[in-house]
């Protein structure tokens, strides 16, 4: 991906995104001010407060704000893409191939157009925008379709693919690259099944993977790393008021990231021949994992 169609887009948008002030607030969460999880009572408590039921701790004002700038900023409305066959039909190679090139092209635009709808859009150049977009864009893609599009992707494009039937050819071709993406997005699959993850979470999530400082080309290091930590300790704190008692919860999510990005990069090796039967492979494997829990 070039990035000069994100680029000539953005330059436009540039100019018609100051009606409305989406800037960053400048109190945002900070590492400093994060209660210890593993904090103990104070000794001068008395001892007969233990026996008062802790009150839950709320989330603090700001951060749901910088969470539901997120919120707004994310098209959650289906896919466009169609993925409805009549019954009876066979799909070929080609045609499953041509529609999951329909379905990526579609939620790279959305993404292209969450990018230009961050709080933060003005805060940073266009530039680093189009090197973030262009490392991260297909471990977007995958975080989204196993959240926000999971039902259609893992439903209708299922649906789709149990219509199509792999040559001995094509059987025999599946790289041990192909198979190894298949088992670790199964994995990932049942991971995200069991989370059941939020659409706060998975904003924060998607924001924290975005601005990955690590990326070669940046020119506001410094500057995406204070974003970075922001996000991730405001999805630290969301976690950890609404989900109090899963003490794990927030270390599962941030897991899950860099093994997204290893699928991520392990996918740009599979030959694009194989795609059909490893989607075919993929989705029937979720759903039948699906099926017996």
């Amino acid at each position: 991906m070039s990035g000069q169609e994100f680029e000539e887009e953005a330059n436009t948008s540039w100019s018609n995104n100051g009606d409305s002030d989406h800037s960053s607030p400048g109190n945002g969460v900070s590492e400093s001010n994060q209660p210890s999880p593993v904090s103990t009572p104070s000794s001068n408590y008395p001892a007969h407060s233990a026996l008062i039921p802790a009150q839950p701790r709320r989330i603090d004002p700001q951060s749901l704000i910088l969470i539901n700038q997120l919120l707004l900023a994310e098209d959650m409305e289906p896919l466009n893409t169609p993925m409805l066959l009549e019954d009876g039909y066979k799909v070929t190679q080609s045609e499953l191939f041509a529609l999951l090139c329909r379905i990526a092209d579609e939620l790279l635009f959305r993404q292209i157009t969450w990018v230009k709808k961050l709080p933060f859009f003005r805060d940073l150049s266009i530039e680093d925008y189009t090197c973030l977009l262009s490392s991260t864009w297909q471990e977007l893609i995958l975080l989204s379709s196993l959240t926000t599009y999971n039902k259609q992707i893992f439903g209708d494009l299922a649906d789709v693919t149990s219509k199509y039937l792999p040559s001995e050819d094509e059987l025999h071709r599946f790289s041990e690259d192909s198979m190894e993406v298949m088992e670790r997005l199964i994995y990932l699959y049942r991971k995200f099944s069991q989370l059941k993850i939020s659409n706060e979470e998975y904003v924060c999530m998607k924001t924290v993977n975005f601005l990955n400082q690590d990326i070669q080309g940046l020119s506001s290091v410094s500057q995406l790393e204070q974003l970075n930590k922001r996000y991730w300790f405001v999805c630290q704190e969301f976690t950890e008021c609404r989900y109090a008692h899963q003490h794990n919860r927030f270390p599962d999510l941030m897991m899950c990231l860099p093994e997204i990005r290893y699928i991520a990069g392990k996918l740009v090796n599979v030959p694009l021949e194989q795609l059909p039967l490893l989607f075919k492979a993929l989705l029937h494997s979720c759903r039948t994992n699906l099926s017996k829990e």
